[in-house]
């Protein structure tokens, strides 16, 4: 069963009012209590809420100013033993107990769409091996500097950013994707000079048989279909916390494999390659951005509306 666990620490005041509406909520379970330690005049409170009635009681302990004045801290339950929760689980639409809870999503973006220093170092590995899946045709190599990539992170905090309207942090992940990738594209630019100096790409690739480099910086519609679908199944996996799916996203967009192409062509003097994969990272990053944002408002959207009837229908 999808639980939630609620931590909070508040102001004697409020304690009341906070235990009123928790006690009267029947999606609420196994409220405690006690007094907070090293928190003079303080009241801590702990309970467990289904995952769909999160949202509505976060939201009301907000209102009462449990934020404001005290603390709340939530964490995802592995696993609780309670016919009681099985109980309330079955007799439950399946949307009243499994909805996300939203500013876990965003909180987890956020956290996602940030940029130390291993942000580009990833982003330049992740282009040296793509580099040398290209020179070799290597399939699999690509694949792996796809999921070494960590561009999608900034690109869901963008897409972020643009939807609750926070310019800072399209600000923030506009620079840092366009850094990352300059940086990446610099230092692979570079390795190829070097190995193309010394000889070492393949004999097909040296003869023109570029089929890797070829699906790469050939941009069109099937680009554009699988940049909209792999951005669906980003957004949706992060509400629903789908690890599988997402390292499937990672492994379906062709950026790092366009910025890995942009500087083996220039190294290459291949001009049309390099123009081709440039407008293939462009295409890429500017769907994933404006379907994230999409995906992000229109799943808020029919969850909100399936609760309400949900909640009309009980």
């Amino acid at each position: 069963m999808d639980l939630i666990h609620f931590r909070m620490v508040m102001p004697p005041a409020l304690t009341q009012s906070a235990v009123d509406l928790l006690a009267s909520h029947d999606r609420v379970l196994n409220l405690v209590v006690v007094k907070a330690a090293h928190v003079p005049g303080g009241d801590a409170l702990e309970c467990d809420v289904v995952k769909g009635a999160a949202n509505g009681v976060l939201g009301d302990l907000r209102k009462l100013g449990v934020d404001r004045t005290g603390s709340i801290a939530v964490d995802d339950v592995d696993l609780m033993f309670s016919q009681h929760a099985e109980q309330i689980e079955a007799d439950q639409p399946s949307v009243l107990v499994h909805a996300p809870l939203w500013a876990a999503v965003e909180a987890h973006i956020r956290a996602e769409g940030t940029y130390p220093p291993s942000f580009y170092l990833f982003l330049v590995i992740a282009g040296l091996i793509g580099s040398v899946g290209i020179m070799t045709n290597s399939q699999i190599l690509i694949v792996a500097a796809m999921v070494v990539g960590p561009e999608y992170n900034a690109i869901t905090s963008i897409a972020l950013g643009l939807d609750r309207r926070k310019r800072r942090r399209v600000r923030e992940g506009t620079r840092a994707l366009t850094v990352g990738f300059l940086l990446a594209i610099v230092v692979t630019l570079g390795f190829a000079a070097l190995t193309r100096s010394a000889g070492l790409q393949s004999a097909a690739f040296d003869l023109g048989l570029r089929p890797v480099s070829h699906l790469i910086d050939t941009p069109d519609f099937f680009s554009i279909a699988v940049a909209v679908l792999a951005g669906i199944v980003g957004i949706v996996s992060l509400t629903e916390a789908r690890g599988s799916a997402l390292l499937g996203v990672f492994i379906s967009v062709t950026t790092i494999p366009a910025a890995s192409d942009i500087a083996v062509s220039l190294a290459f003097a291949d001009w049309h390659e390099a123009w081709g994969s440039l407008v293939q990272l462009l295409l890429n990053v500017v769907v994933l951005v404006i379907v994230g944002v999409v995906a992000l408002r229109l799943q808020r959207r029919l969850w909100r509306r399936a609760a309400r009837r949900a909640t009309a229908q009980r």
